[in-house]
């Protein structure tokens, strides 16, 4: 499977026209199961699948750590899009509660009020202890370093991208996938896979930030996240109650960010 394809196609301009061949962003569905039965099926862009399945894991509160599963396993190697997760006899009978509820968190249609969902939320993650801060400069710096590590984004124009940095901005790991949250996912798996997670101290993303992305961060003890775009009203809330640092691009202003929660996060000079 190809993350990218190249396709021939009509450009259009000032009534003149021409054909030119452009990458397309790959997409395929990729089907998660636990224990042999189906969990989730996400779409995302081929590549790095035990990453994204380890990162997703994380995120969901299926594991905690590396020792919870036994293997990521796939059905005819990594080119498929089937995946399944062998967890522990210990973790399975820790989280039956969650294997019982499939999805009950993550999907949109939960029927949950964005105060439930919080409440909810809230009370399954621990709060984000005190203690690391960044400089809001540094942390800017890191969405130009970001882009600068996106090949895919940069021959198809399609992908998202997410990033980790420690606390002096240097960057740990990128992932790169159509889907923000697969983004996110497969950068939180690499980290957790190299080691490396418990250094991270900032989430750089490429999107806007939504509860979802809020919940995955949190997850991984990551403290702060920078994000692109602004982040919604229930996405601020989460982060605010979960002790966590939450900035933006501020779009026409040159160099700036909003801050919406977690200022003591952000050294401002």
């Amino acid at each position: 499977m190809n993350t990218s394809t190249s396709q021939t196609v009509l450009r259009w301009k000032a009534a003149e026209t021409t054909r030119r061949q452009i990458d397309l962003l790959g997409e395929e569905p990729l089907s998660i199961r636990i224990q042999g039965n189906p969990y989730s099926v996400v779409m995302r862009t081929p590549g790095e699948e035990v990453a994204h399945v380890a990162g997703f894991c994380l995120g969901e509160g299926i594991i905690d750590a590396v020792a919870d599963y036994t293997s990521i396993a796939f059905c005819e190697g990594e080119a498929t899009n089937v995946a399944t997760v062998t967890l522990t006899p210990a973790r399975r009978e820790m989280i039956a509660a969650i294997l019982d509820r499939r999805n009950y968190i993550s999907q949109s249609s939960c029927g949950l009020c964005g105060k439930e969902l919080v409440q909810d939320l809230y009370q399954s993650i621990r709060p984000v202890p005190d203690g690391v801060r960044m400089g809001l400069r540094q942390a800017m710096a890191s969405l130009n370093e970001m882009a600068a590590n996106q090949p895919l984004r940069h021959r198809t124009r399609a992908a998202h991208a997410a990033a980790l940095c420690d606390r002096d901005g240097n960057i740990l790991c990128v992932a790169e996938d159509i889907g923000r949250h697969n983004a996110l996912d497969k950068a939180i798996g690499k980290a957790l896979l190299d080691g490396s997670l418990p250094n991270a101290a900032l989430a750089v993303l490429s999107s806007r930030v939504s509860y979802e992305m809020v919940q995955k961060t949190a997850r991984a003890r990551i403290p702060m996240i920078l994000a692109v775009s602004r982040p919604t009203a229930l996405a601020v809330e989460l982060t605010s109650r979960l002790n966590m640092g939450l900035a933006c691009m501020a779009e026409g202003e040159g160099e700036g960010a909003y801050v919406f929660c977690g200022e003591s996060r952000f050294v401002m000079e």
